[in-house]
């Protein structure tokens, strides 16, 4: 008599596709969460103190990428980027969309921490001699970040998420390699719900992250 194999037998035959598809997704995560965080302090330390001029692209970046639904910015560098003569690969393309759009939010989170921080604070600080800079990394910067970061971690989370949305240019992220192994084994539930773990996991790590810089720059 027949019997069907069990889900940890396919589970295991299913290791190396699912193990190549959460690397993905960590690593386009990661790329996104990383280089959209520093695009994104960039951008608004530029929106909160920078002059017309300057701020003035930054702000049409921020609008016009805040605007546009993740999903329609993947697809657009996926195939504009190309046709501007950028040959990147469906990863590559990935994971720019996913940096610009990291970025716009995380300059609207740092300038509305910036903003929230009294002017006077700066004139103090011009005050007792302190460079604009000075100001910024030692007065500006470490308050602002206490608020900052409770909101970038659920910015970080959302990035996570997102990803799931290049298994559409062909990227073989965890959803993708999940919905591969589904169609072979018939397995649907358990491994949709296993990908939701693993999900679970990278975020719960972001979050956990997120809780140690809280308390290290924590107020004594």
């Amino acid at each position: 008599m027949y019997e069907s194999p069990s889900w940890l037998h396919e589970l295991w035959i299913a290791r190396e596709t699912l193990w190549a598809g959460f690397q993905a997704s960590v690593a386009v995560s990661a790329l996104a969460i990383v280089f959209g965080t520093l695009i994104g302090i960039v951008a608004g330390l530029i929106l909160t103190y920078g002059k017309f001029w300057v701020r003035a692209p930054f702000r049409l970046y921020v609008d016009l990428i805040r605007g546009t639904p993740v999903f329609v910015l993947v697809l657009a560098c996926f195939y504009m980027l190309p046709a501007l003569g950028w040959q990147i690969s469906a990863f590559q393309a990935g994971a720019v969309g996913l940096t610009l759009f990291c970025g716009s939010h995380v300059s609207e989170i740092v300038r509305g921490a910036l903003q929230a921080i009294p002017r006077g604070q700066l004139e103090a600080g011009k005050a007792i001699g302190l460079t604009f800079y000075q100001s910024l990394g030692y007065v500006l910067l470490p308050q602002a970040l206490r608020q900052i970061l409770p909101t970038w971690v659920n910015s970080s989370t959302e990035i996570v998420k997102a990803s799931t949305l290049l298994s559409v240019i062909g990227v073989a992220e965890l959803l993708l390699s999940t919905q591969q192994v589904i169609a072979r084994t018939f397995m649907t539930l358990e491994f949709y719900l296993f990908a939701g773990f693993l999900f679970f996991v990278i975020n719960y790590a972001i979050e956990l992250f997120g809780r140690y810089i809280e308390k290290r720059v924590a107020l004594p």
